[in-house]
């Protein structure tokens, strides 16, 4: 499983790493998930931010389920983490 903020350094230049955002450490993790989860925080919009709108844009282009964590999704999301966390155990 990826967790992008807790993967990319969030309060570092990481311009280095993002040379071609298509080839960036999370398209390519991206690009072999089955499902995004997104969680929005109750400040602001999640879509607000550049690059949180380019993963939401790779995803549905690359025809993966996204999902929108809020309580009545529960279910949902608690069976999709189950699923990455199978397969990060058993690849």
């Amino acid at each position: 499983a990826w967790c992008c903020m807790l993967a990319n350094p969030q309060n570092l230049d990481i311009a280095s790493f993002l040379q071609s955002p298509k080839s960036s450490p999370f398209a390519i993790a991206l690009q072999a998930s089955k499902v995004m989860l997104v969680v929005p925080n109750r400040q602001e919009s999640v879509y607000t931010r550049l690059w949180c709108a380019y993963e939401a844009y790779l995803a549905q282009e690359e025809g993966k389920t996204i999902l929108i964590a809020h309580s009545s999704n529960l279910h949902q999301i608690l069976a999709a983490l189950r699923g990455m966390a199978l397969a990060a155990i058993f690849g």
